[in-house]
């Protein structure tokens, strides 16, 4: 193996680590370490064949400059295709983008990250206990929400990537950002603070393991997945542990429990949004919404029917939702390709705020199973499941508590329920008498 020297006690430690990297590139692979100690860096592009590896004690300590990070377009080791550039094109509200240049352009100023991985292969990220990347709540005026900075690793159009054993906090977007890629593994992460944790998109065959979340935003997002495992986790968020879609997916043995000790940024005042403060103790919302939301928007055209998707062995603890599927129309964030199926096995939520929701699409309806769980809601609910085009929905070993109504109240296309063993509701169906109305999330 070709290992790198030390950066340690560089005077410009950004160009010196990114020389290293592009050297070890060029003369075959390797690894780079980083040696104990706070090395402060801008952008960074970590090549195929290349591992960069975090001593333990060392830590990247990100600019909150946005400008540090204009990476690629200056690329001349790796140039980056011209059609991956979005010159001028800049993070726009869901509700009056125009395109989606400034996601899926990968040298776009909302793709900038403390690591960038680009059409590589091969790649890992490592670290050793003690090490981290401190993205610092890097802000941006141009960024999303008018203040999110860079995310801590951004990748597109890669494969065979691994990330192992670091803590990374605090960054300015997410801290994992990962597009059109397949054949990844996070193991073991310490995640904290920023917003999302492990947000990818359009990526098959990945593997999520021992990983520990406590963010501001969602834990896991991301959809147009496919071939998923996420296991033995813990979650804590002022979000959803997952806002998911994908075909193919297991979860299992995962805790999932708000409130967040981390604030959803963006209900923070702008002035610790600019100064990356957390704000006052409890300061901002962190409730914690839910388990499971559905994810599909128009972002991405969905290659394949969302569905398969195995919960199990898993734990809710105080959060407003256990699952939340809203096709009714009035969700931005669910308007993609429905979702077909979805089971829950062996599953514990306690402290849960409002019914579930399921409400599907009435050309692609859903089946719903929950098998050997257990639900109470505080405060009551009027219904176990609030749901719309259900074409099964299957029970068994279902207890419920905290339910003074039906299991089902109807907005049309529900099916009776296939119920064995259910305790604390009657397995009926309820027709609903007024418009379905459900907070967007």
């Amino acid at each position: 193996m070709f290992v790198m020297e030390s950066i340690a006690n560089y005077p410009d430690e950004t160009q010196a680590l990114q020389r290293k990297l592009d050297d070890c590139f060029l003369l075959g692979g390797g690894t780079v370490e980083v040696e104990p100690g706070v090395h402060r860096v801008g952008g960074l592009r970590v090549r195929s064949g290349t591992t960069l590896l975090l001593r333990s004690g060392a830590v990247l300590k990100a600019s909150r400059d946005p400008a540090d990070y204009d990476i690629l377009p200056k690329d001349a080791v790796e140039p980056v295709p011209v059609g991956d550039f979005a010159p001028g094109v800049v993070w726009q509200p869901a509700a009056t983008r125009k395109t989606n240049d400034h996601l899926l352009k990968s040298a776009s100023r909302w793709n900038n990250a403390v690591i960038r991985i680009c059409r590589a292969h091969d790649v890992k990220i490592i670290g050793e206990p003690g090490s981290a990347i401190d993205g610092c709540d890097s802000y941006d005026p141009l960024g999303e929400e008018g203040f999110r900075g860079v995310h801590g690793i951004s990748v597109h159009d890669s494969e065979r990537l691994e990330f192992r054993g670091y803590e990374i906090r605090n960054t300015g977007n997410w801290a994992h950002s990962v597009w059109r890629c397949r054949d990844l593994s996070f193991s073991d992460l310490t995640i904290l603070g920023g917003h999302d944790g492990i947000h990818f998109c359009s990526c098959d065959r990945v593997d999520i393991d021992r990983c520990t979340m406590k963010t501001g935003d969602d834990c896991v997002a991301g959809f147009d997945n496919e071939d998923v495992s996420v296991r033995d986790c813990d979650f804590n968020t002022a979000c959803s542990a997952f806002r998911f879609g994908g075909r193919r997916v297991v979860i299992e043995r995962c805790r999932c429990h708000g409130p967040g000790e981390y604030p959803i940024r963006n209900t923070l005042p702008k002035e610790d949004q600019i100064s990356g403060s957390h704000g006052a103790p409890g300061a901002g919302r962190r409730t914690m919404l839910s388990l499971f939301t559905y994810y599909a928007d128009f972002t991405l055209s969905v290659r394949h029917e969302p569905g398969d998707i195995v919960v199990r062995n898993c734990t809710l603890e105080n959060a407003e939702r256990f699952l939340h599927y809203n096709f009714s129309g009035n969700e931005v964030w669910q308007k993609g390709r429905p979702l077909s199926s979805i089971r829950f096995e062996d599953c514990e939520a306690r402290g849960v705020g409002m019914s579930l929701c399921a409400y599907g699409d009435a050309a692609h309806p859903l089946s719903l199973d929950l098998e050997r769980c257990r639900f109470a809601f505080a405060p009551a609910q009027a219904e176990f499941v609030r749901g719309a085009h259900i074409a099964s929905l299957r029970l068994r070993d279902v207890s419920v508590e905290g339910v003074s109504g039906p299991c089902v109240r109807s907005w049309g296309g529900v099916v009776a329920p296939d119920a064995a063993s259910l305790a604390g509701v009657d397995a009926t169906v309820e027709s609903a008498t007024v418009p379905f109305q459900t907070r967007p999330i």
